[in-house]
């Protein structure tokens, strides 16, 4: 018979915590972020069923609740209007080259399908050597171009009301970008389709706006990642992982010159 003594585990106190672990470390921590509330849509679905009608809507589906719209928009797009050309345009060009061309050659033969004679260009002035190549193959494929920089008109950011030290170089001559005015040029000129290459956030949504002509997107700024945005969305897991929460972002640069 052994002479060692046995252990016998000691009894735990009524009430006594255990241990942490590292599980439950981890399930407290998740316990006490706050649960964001979700109103589900478009990106909440998993069975697209709104494309081949082949599986099931889900309860909140968009196109059950919007039959009425439906509808409406169905009869938008039958007419001779020009929202109606400009659909059934860019669904040909989908049907006839959808993985087969670039977006800068999908541009010209949209505007091509809408029997456009005129293109305009509205060029941020830091892509207007890009503008100048796609200028060419505009003109190589037919079509009359006139290409507009965002500076034009040399309004200087102080004279819209922005202060001076928000100009990148303080105190120096720095013009506002006038999409109004691009789109107005291309306006007056008689544009029948305007492409926008590499105006700013905001900026393009004024240009759009004053465009009389169907204005498209060749491309977008983003000086970070190359004018690649959906770069970020790639690697947010990784990269990028900054994007899934706003207090990550990177501050303002203003905040170090104070």
């Amino acid at each position: 018979m052994s002479d060692k003594k046995s252990k016998v585990p000691k009894p735990e106190k009524k009430g006594a915590p255990k241990p942490a672990t590292k599980a439950t470390k981890v399930a407290a921590k998740k316990e006490v972020v706050p649960e964001t509330f979700v109103d589900p849509s478009c990106s909440e679905c998993s069975t697209r069923n709104c494309y081949r009608r082949d599986s099931r809507y889900p309860n909140f589906c968009l196109s059950e609740a919007n039959q009425d719209g439906a509808a409406e928009t169905k009869a938008l797009y039958s007419g001779q209007s020009l929202d109606a050309k400009v659909a059934r345009a860019a669904a040909e060009v989908e049907a006839e080259y959808y993985g087969r061309l670039t977006r800068l050659e999908e541009t010209i033969i949209f505007a091509l399908k809408l029997g456009a004679k005129k293109l305009g260009v509205a060029s941020c002035v830091g892509f207007l050597d890009e503008s100048t190549v796609y200028a060419k193959v505009a003109r190589a494929a037919g079509l009359e171009v006139k290409t507009v920089g965002c500076k034009v008109g040399s309004i200087d950011k102080c004279e819209i009301g922005l202060p001076d030290h928000l100009k990148l170089s303080p105190g120096q001559q720095e013009s506002c970008c006038n999409p109004a005015l691009q789109a107005k040029v291309l306006n007056d000129w008689g544009a029948d389709v305007n492409v926008s290459i590499g105006l700013c956030v905001g900026h393009d949504y004024l240009f759009t706006k004053h465009s009389q002509a169907p204005a498209v997107t060749l491309a977008v700024k983003d000086r970070v990642l190359g004018h690649n945005p959906m770069a970020a969305i790639y690697t947010h897991k990784f990269y990028y992982k900054r994007i899934m929460s706003l207090a990550t972002f990177p501050k303002s640069r203003l905040e170090d010159q104070k």
